[in-house]
């Protein structure tokens, strides 16, 4: 593991808006604590998180993915955070395929009345992303300089 000190993995939440987003707000109403450095994404669903969003998240600079939805069995669209564990499941085989730790995705379910249990396992996710460093995947940014012509201009 690549342990790196002052180092602050940039997490992104993807959170179901009927309970994982509204535990993430309980548990910061609560003042439990939980890193800074996590963004967290209201979606309406998890069964919306695609595979392309998950990768496309990792390509973009983020260290760490975990997509939170309903507790399984009570999500709100019936069967949506049963196929994003599957497409999580998937991602986290591609990155071990790639080289990256399978660790980086994760998928959890959880009631709006959680907050105390969303604090603790976001703090678990971001310890494990700590001790696992940087992806080293973030694109540099676009120029937003146009290219100069190498011939002459009449």
């Amino acid at each position: 593991m690549k342990e790196i000190s002052n180092y602050e993995p940039q997490i992104i939440a993807f959170c179901c808006m009927h309970c994982a987003y509204a535990a993430a707000d309980l548990a910061g109403s609560s003042r439990f604590a939980y890193p800074s450095s996590l963004k967290i994404v209201a979606i309406p669903c998890t069964g919306r998180t695609d595979m392309g969003h998950i990768l496309k998240t990792f390509e973009d600079g983020a260290d760490g993915v975990l997509v939170a939805g309903c507790l399984e069995g009570r999500c709100h669209f019936q069967t949506g955070n049963l196929y994003a564990r599957q497409r999580v499941e998937h991602v986290a085989e591609l990155l071990d395929q790639i080289g990256l730790e399978g660790e980086r995705a994760r998928m959890i379910n959880i009631s709006a009345g959680m907050g105390a249990k969303f604090a603790e396992l976001a703090n678990e996710f971001a310890k494990t992303i700590s001790a696992l460093g940087p992806t080293g995947l973030k694109k540099k940014p676009a120029s937003r300089e146009l290219p100069l012509p190498s011939g002459k201009i009449e």
